[in-house]
C-alpha cells in the first residue's frame, strides 16, 4: 500500500514576502519541488499551493499554505484530513529566530515555541505530536525580543550564502526522513551547517 507524506513549508504568500527570513519554509518547499521536478498548482479548496511527487512507493505532498502564516493550520489541517495522512508523516517546516542562522533542528514533537504558524497547525490538528523541522534564521545583532521587522526582512547578501547551504542540507534531511525515518534524519543532519571557512580548514 502506498505511503503518503505531507511536507508543509510555512510562510506568507505574495511577492513582497518571497525571500524573507519568515518564508524559510516556503523556500525549502520550492527547493524540494525543483529537485523532484514537481509542478506547483493552486488548490483553492485547501487554501494552498501543492505539488505531488512519488518516491518509490511513497507519495509526497508538498504544501505552501496561502492563508498567511498565522492561519497555516487551516490549510495543513484540511490537507491532512482529506488525504488521511497519519500525524507522524506530516512534517512542518518553519523558520526559527531562536536558532542561529544555519542551524537545523528536526524533532518528532513539541510545542510551538512561540511560532504562530506552528501554533495554528497544532490547534487545527489537535496535537503536538507532529514532526517539525526548524530552520535557524537568527536574531538581529541589536538583540531584544521584538523581531517582527527582522523576520519579515529579506536575508542580507552575506546571510544568504549560509541560508542557501542550510536550505540545501535541509532538503537532504527531508529526503532522509521520508526514506529512513526521523531518528536517522535527526542524527545525520541536525546541527549547524558548515561554512566555507570550516570546510577549508578541514
Amino acid at each position: 500500500m502506498e505511503e503518503a507524506f505531507l511536507i508543509a513549508g510555512l510562510g506568507n504568500p505574495g511577492r513582497e514576502y518571497a525571500r524573507t527570513r519568515h518564508n524559510a519554509g516556503f523556500l525549502l518547499a520550492d527547493i524540494l519541488a525543483e529537485q523532484w521536478k514537481a509542478q506547483w498548482r493552486a488548490e483553492t479548496r485547501f487554501q494552498a499551493h501543492m505539488a505531488v511527487v512519488r518516491e518509490g512507493e511513497k507519495r509526497v505532498l508538498l504544501c505552501q499554505p496561502q492563508t498567511y502564516m498565522n492561519l497555516s493550520g487551516q490549510a495543513v489541517g484540511a490537507l491532512t484530513r482529506y488525504y488521511q495522512i497519519p500525524q507522524d508523516r506530516v512534517l512542518i517546516v518553519l523558520d526559527d529566530a531562536d536558532l542561529p542562522l544555519g542551524e537545523l533542528r528536526l524533532r518528532p514533537q513539541g510545542g510551538s515555541g512561540g511560532h504562530h504558524g506552528l501554533a495554528s497547525v497544532i490547534e487545527h490538528l489537535g496535537t503536538e505530536q507532529l514532526p517539525r523541522l526548524r530552520l535557524g534564521i537568527g536574531r538581529p545583532e541589536s538583540g531584544g525580543r521584538e523581531i517582527a521587522r527582522h523576520v519579515l526582512d529579506g536575508f542580507l547578501a552575506e546571510e544568504w550564502a549560509v541560508a542557501e547551504r542550510m536550505l540545501n542540507r535541509a532538503a537532504e534531511q527531508v529526503k532522509c526522513w521520508i526514506q529512513h525515518g526521523i531518528a536517522q534524519a535527526m542524527n545525520n543532519f541536525n546541527g549547524m551547517v558548515q561554512t566555507t571557512e570550516q570546510r577549508n580548514v578541514e
